[in-house]
């Protein structure tokens, strides 16, 4: 509900909102967006690219003013900076609070968050916020006008996926969890069992884990065949006309595989850890989002193997993944070498902080601008495969600064920032640099890299961790990656490549001009590659099971 009248100086908007729920008194991020189109509610148009919508954000925690939350413009913003900014014209108006809770953790800090609520950690569709419904109002900034905007609506629950023949959902509270968040957190996962799991009951089988972004069920498996009417719809990520089409063939596809007579009998999970900060852990303990690495290792890994029968064993799990996932398959990989036999890790987030996309945060000063202070160059943030740039790492910071403080975006550069900063005295995760400036702080950055630099631990552990990783590392990157992904991953090569005692005996293999997401598959595209991780991985992950299996080892049970 929304209307407008002049009243003071300059543009000026007050946002009303339920004050009390069943949970008592709402609190949370303010957000206001406004957009020139109308083809997609103004909450679904904030993004990197050239045809972003405007946001602009305040926290309101504790009461607030009866008549609402005042945003003008001494409140910061993106693409622009202030409401002052703004073209004038027609906008399609509307505002949405993200709920925020309180959280007593572990540390005796209390912190103001949002619980992931069933949608993976995503302000703009997070059960239970509410919102207003869009209207078109005619803005000039240079024009005194106040828009009253009541949040009306409110964001329905998500329906929890149902079991069926083939894939299994799961759910625990974790005990080390709880204890560090105060309150009861859980671990999920969907888990893909294999033909014939009913049919051979004395079967014991590999574990695949399949990192990446929280999946609301088991991703790329269609049991159906393709929908004929289904419309086509073009991509704009890979400029291919009917993609929603392609991935319904390729997921039948993989249903057809699965249930050949020739494809490995393992099971495969991909893993519910949404938190606070993001859709997802990084599967790694954390100062600020707790001890997810031990939680997912030693919680949730062993009750999916005694519930679905697998052989529990380091030498008979492997991980695989892209992006995130890449990262993570490679970092649980460094952090528990005995657990697991073998990752494949995808243009993996920074590996190497040295190249930190395109920051060396332990030399660079700003992570902004390179150059003297003269003549300042921006860092690019985002690039296509010929090297054209669409926004700039302060362009994509300040998104996220106006979405949300203390690291509650939601975002990219905030989860990297809430995984590897200590905690701080406020109890949030102390910034790598200022949102604002892009100054580095290097102390910060000298505990990101004796905590979660990869390739600095690698080297530093060598000693020990070498014996241990012999053929289990294995990474894949384009190299024309749109964030930049595969300078990290040089360095981890020429680290790998030039050890010796022991030589890791794996794989670092790149993409010609690949953009994000090449997975080691020179035949495809990776449109098309990307939907096939599990193809492409089970059966290398089998070859190095056999391969370097204990004696003794059950390599037949689950082979019929």
């Amino acid at each position: 509900m929304i209307s407008g009248q002049l009243t003071g100086s300059g543009l000026k908007f007050i946002i009303d909102y339920p004050r009390q729920d069943d949970n008592g008194l709402v609190e949370g991020r303010v957000l206001l967006f406004l957009s020139q189109n109308d083809e997609k509610e103004p909450r679904l148009q904030i993004s990197d690219n050239s045809t972003t919508g405007f946001v602009f954000g305040v926290d309101a925690i504790g009461k607030q003013a009866p008549a609402g939350v005042t945003v003008d413009n001494e409140i910061f913003g993106y693409p622009v900076p202030s409401l002052d900014d703004i073209p004038a014209g027609e906008y399609w108006v509307q505002g949405l609070i993200h709920k925020y809770e309180t959280f007593d953790l572990k540390t005796g800090h209390r912190v103001k968050l949002p619980m992931d609520r069933g949608e993976g950690q995503h302000w703009h569709s997070a059960p239970g916020n509410y919102y207003s419904t869009p209207k078109k109002v005619t803005l000039d900034p240079k024009k005194r006008k106040t828009v009253q905007i009541t949040l009306d609506q409110i964001i329905p629950a998500i329906d929890e996926p149902e079991d069926t023949k083939y894939v299994k959902h799961i759910k625990i509270q974790s005990k080390l969890l709880t204890e560090f968040w105060g309150r009861p957190m859980y671990l999920g996962a969907h888990v893909l069992l294999p033909e014939g799991y009913d049919e051979h009951p004395d079967s014991r089988f590999p574990l695949m884990i399949f990192h990446g972004h929280f999946p609301k069920d088991f991703g790329g498996f269609r049991i159906e065949p393709p929908d004929p009417d289904l419309e086509p719809e073009y991509s704009e990520r890979f400029h291919v006309e009917g993609y929603n089409r392609i991935v319904q063939e390729h997921d039948h596809q993989f249903y057809k595989d699965w249930t050949a007579e020739d494809f490995p009998r393992v099971v495969v999970i991909e893993i519910q850890h949404a938190n606070p900060y993001y859709d997802d852990s990084y599967a790694v303990n954390s100062a600020n989002l707790g001890p997810y690495g031990d939680a997912i290792t030693y919680e949730l890994i062993p009750y999916i193997e005694k519930q679905f029968r697998c052989i529990g064993a380091g030498w008979s799990r492997f991980m695989y993944g892209g992006s995130t996932g890449g990262w993570e398959a490679l970092a649980a990989q460094v952090f528990y070498p005995d657990e697991y036999n073998g990752c494949y890790a995808a243009c993996p987030d920074p590996i190497d902080f040295r190249a930190f996309c395109l920051v060396n945060i332990y030399e660079d000063n700003n992570a902004y601008y390179d150059g003297p202070s003269y003549r300042p160059v921006e860092r690019p943030g985002h690039r296509n495969y010929i090297g054209a740039v669409s926004a700039t790492l302060r362009q994509n910071n300040y998104r996220e600064l106006a979405l949300g403080s203390n690291s509650r975006s939601g975002e990219q550069w905030d989860i990297w920032q809430a995984v590897y900063s200590p905690l701080g005295t406020d109890g949030y995760p102390q910034p790598i640099w200022d949102k604002h400036t892009g100054e580095i702080d290097h102390k910060v950055a000298e505990y990101w890299r004796e905590n979660y630099d990869l390739r600095y631990i690698l080297e530093r552990d060598w000693a020990v961790l070498g014996p241990k990783l012999e053929g289990k590392i294995h990474v894949y990157c384009g190299d024309m990656d749109n964030y930049y992904l595969n300078n990290a991953v040089y360095l981890m090569e020429e680290f790998l490549e030039s050890t010796t005692e022991p030589y890791y005996k794996g794989e670092v293999d790149y993409g010609d001009r690949a953009e994000h997401c090449w997975n080691g598959d020179h035949t495809r595209p990776n449109a098309t590659s990307r939907l096939r991780y599990n193809q492409m991985f089970i059966a290398r992950a089998v070859e190095r099971m056999e391969e370097s299996a204990p004696a003794g080892a059950d390599l037949t049970s689950w082979r019929y």
